[in-house]
């Protein structure tokens, strides 16, 4: 009979309980062990990178000084020291005894009344100027009359008779509205004086229409002549409204 080759046996390794329990342990140990350092290390970074912006923030509001324009350089100390104030006592002066008015009961008090005399009220009314250098001493009387009283467009001036109209002045149909066939309407306000002339006129309410129906109508308005307006049997100035109408000429 021949003898069988003898063949190595093959012995599976097989890992019980014992063995993975060991194996999780420590894998379950160094786990945590990386997880804490680098939580530490997060920490710590984070407390490194503020305690550094707070110590830049302190040195950069002590010591650094931003200067942009020339206006934020300060002007260099003084060389010559500022002089000592010496302070001054004021005199003791006592006030004036004259002059002071001293209470008294109302039984007491006097009145004193004066009265112009003729002279100092003739003065008064008309002042004469002081003598000259030359030695003539000539009094010059100071006499100007009222000037003439005009009132303004928005015053009321009452009177007992209005102004009559003696003289109207047509105005001339202007050229530009000839051209174009333009009419309107055109309000004029008269100042009549005391001749019965026209002073002063102003336009109340113009026409619309730029053509020149203002400008003709003014013209004309100062050639006007008039009865003068009579309050208390005397002339007076009073103004007066009128409207002037420009048609189309055939």
């Amino acid at each position: 009979m021949s003898a069988k080759p003898a063949t190595a046996a093959i012995v599976p390794e097989w890992y019980g309980a014992f063995e993975l329990k060991r194996y999780y342990q420590k894998s379950m140990a160094l786990g945590v062990g990386l997880a804490s350092a680098f939580m530490l290390l997060v920490i710590g970074s984070v407390l490194v990178y503020q305690y550094i912006q707070e110590r830049a923030s302190e040195e950069e509001a002590v010591a650094v000084v931003r200067i942009q324009t020339l206006s934020d350089i300060a002007p260099p100390p003084s060389m010559t020291a500022a002089k000592p104030q010496v302070a001054i006592a004021e005199p003791d002066i006592a006030p004036p005894s004259i002059g002071i008015p001293t209470p008294v009961p109302d039984e007491e008090v006097v009145e004193e009344v004066r009265f112009a005399t003729r002279e100092e009220l003739a003065e008064l009314s008309a002042p004469v100027a002081a003598a000259s250098t030359s030695g003539e001493g000539d009094s010059v009387v100071v006499d100007i009359p009222l000037e003439e009283y005009f009132p303004t467009a928005e015053e009321f001036v009452a009177v007992e008779e209005m102004p009559v109209t003696i003289h109207f002045e047509k105005p001339p149909y202007p050229e530009m509205a000839a051209l174009t066939n333009k009419t309107g309407v055109v309000w004029i306000k008269a100042l009549v004086n005391k001749e019965g002339r026209v002073r002063d006129a102003v336009i109340v309410k113009p026409s619309g229409s730029n053509v020149g129906f203002e400008e003709a109508a003014i013209d004309a308005a100062y050639k006007n002549i008039y009865k003068p307006a009579i309050q208390n049997g005397k002339p007076v100035a009073v103004w007066v409204s009128y409207k002037v109408e420009f048609k189309e000429q055939n």
